[in-house]
Protein backbone atom coordinates (compact mmCIF):
# COMPACT_ATOMS: atom_id res chain seq x y z
CA UNK A 1 0.00 0.00 0.00
CA UNK A 2 1.00 3.43 -0.56
CA UNK A 3 -0.50 7.00 0.69
CA UNK A 4 0.23 9.78 -1.41
CA UNK A 5 -1.17 13.46 -0.15
CA UNK A 6 -1.33 16.84 -2.54
CA UNK A 7 -1.98 20.18 -1.88
CA UNK A 8 -3.30 22.88 -4.07
CA UNK A 9 -3.66 26.99 -3.77
CA UNK A 10 -4.25 29.57 -6.17
CA UNK A 11 -5.44 32.84 -5.68
CA UNK A 12 -8.68 34.98 -7.77
CA UNK A 13 -8.05 36.82 -10.55
CA UNK A 14 -10.66 38.72 -12.94
CA UNK A 15 -10.75 37.76 -16.50
CA UNK A 16 -10.85 33.82 -16.32
CA UNK A 17 -13.98 31.00 -15.81
CA UNK A 18 -13.83 29.18 -12.17
CA UNK A 19 -12.82 26.04 -12.95
CA UNK A 20 -12.85 23.55 -9.40
CA UNK A 21 -12.94 18.93 -10.26
CA UNK A 22 -13.02 19.89 -13.97
CA UNK A 23 -16.28 22.14 -13.66
CA UNK A 24 -17.05 25.45 -13.85
CA UNK A 25 -18.73 27.19 -11.37
CA UNK A 26 -20.44 30.22 -12.18
CA UNK A 27 -18.32 33.05 -10.21
CA UNK A 28 -17.56 36.47 -10.91
CA UNK A 29 -13.56 35.47 -10.72
CA UNK A 30 -11.61 32.43 -12.24
CA UNK A 31 -8.18 31.36 -9.84
CA UNK A 32 -4.45 32.31 -11.56
CA UNK A 33 -2.13 29.93 -12.86
CA UNK A 34 -0.46 28.67 -15.61
CA UNK A 35 -2.78 25.80 -16.78
CA UNK A 36 -6.55 26.46 -15.71
CA UNK A 37 -6.12 26.55 -12.46
CA UNK A 38 -8.34 23.66 -11.44
CA UNK A 39 -6.98 23.82 -7.63
CA UNK A 40 -8.97 20.10 -6.60
CA UNK A 41 -7.20 18.17 -10.32
CA UNK A 42 -3.58 19.46 -8.95
CA UNK A 43 -4.04 17.77 -5.50
CA UNK A 44 -5.16 14.64 -6.41
CA UNK A 45 -3.02 14.73 -9.24
CA UNK A 46 0.01 15.51 -6.60
CA UNK A 47 -1.40 13.30 -4.17
CA UNK A 48 -1.23 10.11 -7.05
CA UNK A 49 2.57 11.45 -7.63
CA UNK A 50 3.55 11.30 -4.37
CA UNK A 51 2.07 8.11 -4.07
CA UNK A 52 4.31 7.10 -6.55
CA UNK A 53 7.29 8.58 -5.38
CA UNK A 54 7.76 10.55 -8.90
CA UNK A 55 8.01 14.20 -7.55
CA UNK A 56 5.60 16.28 -7.91
CA UNK A 57 3.07 18.26 -10.55
CA UNK A 58 5.78 21.06 -11.05
CA UNK A 59 8.25 17.98 -12.83
CA UNK A 60 5.66 16.51 -14.32
CA UNK A 61 3.85 19.70 -15.95
CA UNK A 62 6.55 22.53 -15.12
CA UNK A 63 4.68 26.36 -16.04
CA UNK A 64 7.69 27.44 -18.31
CA UNK A 65 7.00 24.99 -20.34
CA UNK A 66 3.85 26.59 -22.59
CA UNK A 67 2.86 23.22 -23.53
CA UNK A 68 0.80 23.45 -20.62
CA UNK A 69 -0.29 27.02 -20.88
CA UNK A 70 -4.09 26.88 -20.27
CA UNK A 71 -4.18 23.32 -20.14
CA UNK A 72 -7.30 21.22 -18.96
CA UNK A 73 -6.25 19.60 -15.63
CA UNK A 74 -8.39 16.84 -15.95
CA UNK A 75 -5.88 16.07 -18.82
CA UNK A 76 -2.80 16.71 -16.99
CA UNK A 77 -4.73 14.19 -14.57
CA UNK A 78 -5.32 11.30 -16.84
CA UNK A 79 -1.92 11.51 -17.94
CA UNK A 80 -0.85 10.72 -14.18
CA UNK A 81 -3.02 8.45 -14.11
CA UNK A 82 -2.03 6.27 -17.10
CA UNK A 83 1.40 6.64 -15.47
CA UNK A 84 0.11 4.91 -12.41
CA UNK A 85 -1.62 2.02 -14.88
CA UNK A 86 1.95 1.68 -16.58
CA UNK A 87 3.92 1.00 -12.71
CA UNK A 88 0.91 -1.48 -12.23
CA UNK A 89 -0.12 0.34 -9.61
CA UNK A 90 -4.39 0.41 -8.73
CA UNK A 91 -6.14 3.34 -7.12
CA UNK A 92 -8.82 2.42 -4.09
CA UNK A 93 -9.71 5.69 -3.03
CA UNK A 94 -9.08 9.38 -2.87
CA UNK A 95 -10.48 12.04 -0.54
CA UNK A 96 -10.30 15.59 -0.97
CA UNK A 97 -11.06 18.56 0.63
CA UNK A 98 -11.55 22.02 -1.18
CA UNK A 99 -11.70 25.17 0.82
CA UNK A 100 -13.29 28.50 0.36
CA UNK A 101 -15.17 31.25 1.62
CA UNK A 102 -17.29 31.66 -1.57
CA UNK A 103 -18.48 30.54 -3.95
CA UNK A 104 -20.50 27.61 -2.16
CA UNK A 105 -19.17 24.17 -3.61
CA UNK A 106 -21.59 21.41 -2.44
CA UNK A 107 -24.22 22.07 -5.35
CA UNK A 108 -21.48 21.30 -7.83
CA UNK A 109 -19.36 17.86 -6.48
CA UNK A 110 -21.46 15.27 -8.22
CA UNK A 111 -20.31 17.29 -11.31
CA UNK A 112 -16.85 17.33 -10.17
CA UNK A 113 -17.02 13.54 -9.87
CA UNK A 114 -18.35 12.99 -13.00
CA UNK A 115 -15.64 15.09 -14.60
CA UNK A 116 -12.64 13.46 -12.66
CA UNK A 117 -13.99 10.22 -13.97
CA UNK A 118 -13.42 11.00 -17.38
CA UNK A 119 -9.21 11.07 -16.06
CA UNK A 120 -9.93 7.32 -15.57
CA UNK A 121 -10.55 6.94 -12.51
CA UNK A 122 -14.25 5.70 -10.98
CA UNK A 123 -16.49 8.24 -9.63
CA UNK A 124 -17.64 5.81 -6.56
CA UNK A 125 -13.60 5.67 -5.37
CA UNK A 126 -13.76 9.76 -5.04
CA UNK A 127 -15.06 11.94 -1.62
CA UNK A 128 -14.88 15.60 -1.90
CA UNK A 129 -15.77 17.97 0.67
CA UNK A 130 -16.53 21.50 1.06
CA UNK A 131 -15.20 23.63 3.83
CA UNK A 132 -14.90 27.40 4.49
CA UNK A 133 -11.74 29.02 6.58
CA UNK A 134 -14.17 30.86 9.06
CA UNK A 135 -13.37 33.67 7.41
CA UNK A 136 -9.39 33.36 8.50
CA UNK A 137 -6.29 33.96 6.58
CA UNK A 138 -6.01 34.77 2.28
CA UNK A 139 -9.15 31.68 1.79
CA UNK A 140 -11.21 33.69 4.47
CA UNK A 141 -10.77 37.56 2.89
CA UNK A 142 -11.70 35.82 -0.31
CA UNK A 143 -8.58 35.99 -1.92
CA UNK A 144 -8.13 32.29 -3.20
CA UNK A 145 -9.39 28.67 -2.79
CA UNK A 146 -7.30 25.54 -1.60
CA UNK A 147 -7.33 21.94 -1.96
CA UNK A 148 -6.19 18.73 -0.47
CA UNK A 149 -5.84 15.22 -1.17
CA UNK A 150 -4.96 12.14 -0.08
CA UNK A 151 -4.72 8.60 -2.22
CA UNK A 152 -4.54 5.08 -1.34
CA UNK A 153 -2.57 3.01 -4.18
CA UNK A 154 -1.72 -0.63 -4.85
CA UNK A 155 -0.40 -3.16 -6.70
CA UNK A 156 -2.06 -4.03 -9.24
Amino acid sequence: MRIGQGYDSHRFTEGRKLIIGGVEIPHNMGLKGHSDADVLCHAITDALIGAMGEGDIGHHFPDTDETWKDASSIDLLSKIVTLMNQKGLALSWIDSTIITEKPKIAPYINAMKESISKAGIPADIINIKAKTNEKMGFIGRGEGVAAQAVCLLSKK
